[in-house]
């Protein structure tokens, strides 16, 4: 690990890098994902969307808590059941000095959903819209295809681009920099992949300049790598830190640490859809089997009681994660209060695997990105060892997170560690993509790799997401999240807490969506 730590850091000179013990105005970030591209549509996934805010903005913003707040519209309103009217600012400049225009909105809306070979398209978001429609240069206003509450949330996670940069822009012209033209804080300067970013301060920005004039984000996966970096000053602020170094970071006086619980779910996904042939399920014997026994929800329940949450959170996780019960924890929109974290019952857990046929158990393998999540590897280890004790034999396989992605959304995988951050900040995110039924035309089910089914389900789903009244829409998605943990559609293990850390001299304001953003990190003073 030290080895490939000190690989990175010989990349990252390709990137020209300045700490605040040179230049008080420059600040060095230490990212723990690498950024896949710098088209803010091509690849809706947290690291990126986390990154494409320095360079554009929303048509609303998110606060730390997801609250929404104005962002490019200063106000939005709702005319009728279908029909939003959202009013812009004024004052408003791209970095190429144009003025920011109802029409680059419209030619957004049009762009995100579309983007040639997104590995995760932003279209979920925007589905809804049936009508695009430009009432003055400051207002745009936007019809719906039926009642769409959530219209305000979903549009919060859309980069704005300018419409000036054509319809014939390609992924390559926004990581070439060519075509990086937002109306965010900091201009586009620099992007090698898995190496670095480089930002430049947007001098003249609407909401305030901020306060580095250069930004440099270098791309460490490599955790220890990142605390080498801290404390070498090689770097000024890192995410990611390893829970096994806050309690000698937390007595160092040079440094600061910051956390926030985050709105991400770390849990298991099963191939609950195939009935028959699913691939990496064997007998005792080691012999595929012919029926599924993940589609069976007696199963899965065996399997989410086998599994202790407590010894995963304070071992593995150090006591810096929550044990879950749901997708979302206490606080957030739309989560049920009658969903408690149980404690794992062996007993109970072997009788319904007897109940549903499967008395000895099976040989099932557990997959599982390496690096992607907080301790990710440790933790599939630990749930294939609490499987294996109720019979039901678990080998586990590790991989880079691309590779893993790839494999599980082509539904390679039987039996796989994954993790969800609520983009939107409520429940309906992690309801429509990890377990509502697949349909693409309708971007539902865009990340549900088990392919779970269940029809219940998508009817309170379809039921809320239509309800205008905000009471009644988050009683029936906390009844969609109810329907789905009893029948098991996915196992949540736990909930990261986020955890950051600075040189002494810097404050942070951590986020529940993970986001590491310069904007949220000043001088102390």
């Amino acid at each position: 690990m030290r080895i490939a730590g000190f690989t990175q850091v010989l990349a990252s000179v390709f990137c020209a890098v300045t700490s605040l013990a040179t230049a008080a105005k420059d600040i060095t970030i230490a990212l723990s994902s690498s950024i896949t591209s710098m088209d803010p549509h091509y690849h809706n996934i947290t690291t990126n969307n986390g990154m494409m805010r320095h360079v554009y903005d929303t048509l609303i913003r998110q606060d730390a808590s997801q609250a929404l707040v104005p962002g490019l519209a200063r106000s939005w309103r709702t005319l009728d059941d279908t029909t939003w009217e959202f009013k812009l600012r004024r004052d408003v400049k791209f970095h190429d000095g144009s003025t920011f225009t109802a029409e680059d909105v419209v030619f957004t809306f049009k762009r995100a959903p579309n983007v040639p070979n997104s590995p995760a398209s932003f279209a979920t978001y925007l589905k809804g819209i049936k009508e695009l429609i430009v009432k003055d240069a400051y207002t745009v206003v936007i019809k719906t295809s039926g009642p769409y509450p959530l219209l305000a949330n979903d549009l919060a996670t859309v980069p704005i681009v300018a419409k000036s940069v054509g319809d014939k822009v390609t992924t390559d012209d926004f990581n070439s920099g060519k075509a990086a033209i937002g109306t965010g804080p900091y201009r586009f300067a620099e992007y090698v992949p898995n190496q670095c970013i480089v930002l430049k301060v947007n001098y003249g920005y609407w909401a305030g300049e901020e306060p580095w004039s250069k930004v440099t984000f270098k791309i460490l996966t490599s955790a220890p790598a990142r605390v080498a970096a801290l404390l070498s000053g090689d770097a000024d602020f890192i995410e990611g830190v390893p829970t096994a170094d806050l309690a000698n970071l937390a007595k160092d006086k040079k440094i600061t640490l910051f956390n926030r619980i985050s709105n991400r779910v770390i849990y298991l996904h099963l191939d609950s859809g195939r009935k028959t042939g699913s691939p990496f399920v064997f007998d005792k014997a080691g012999k595929p089997m012919d029926k599924n026994p993940l589609a069976d929800a007696r199963v899965r329940q065996a399997m989410s009681k086998a599994i202790d949450r407590n010894a995963i959170t304070t071992r593995i996780m150090e006591s810096n994660a929550f044990p879950a019960a749901q997708f979302l924890p206490d606080g957030f929109f739309g989560v049920s209060k009658n969903l408690k974290s149980a404690k794992p019952d062996l007993a109970s857990a072997k009788a319904l695997l007897t109940e549903a046929g499967y008395p000895n158990g099976f040989n099932v393998t557990l997959h599982s990105p390496a690096g992607r999540y907080i301790n990710d590897e440790k933790v599939a280890q630990a749930v294939a060892q609490m499987l294996t004790r109720i019979g039901i034999e678990t080998k586990v396989e590790t991989m880079p997170p691309s590779v893993f992605f790839t494999r599980g959304s082509k539904l390679e995988f039987s039996l796989l560690l994954a993790g969800w951050g609520a983009e939107t900040g409520e429940a309906s995110s992690p309801l429509r993509a990890l377990v509502a039924t697949f349909d693409k035309d309708k971007g539902m089910g865009v990340a549900n790799r088990g392919r779970y089914s269940n029809a219940e389900v998508d009817q309170l789903l379809a039921a809320a997401l239509a309800t205008i009244d905000d009471t009644k829409r988050a009683s029936l998605l906390a009844q969609a999240t109810e329907v789905a943990m009893k029948d098991t559609a996915i196992v949540p293990l736990h909930y990261e807490i986020s955890t950051w850390a600075s040189k002494a001299g810097l404050r942070y304001t951590g986020r529940a969506d993970q986001y590491t953003l310069a904007m949220d990190l000043r001088p102390a003073k």
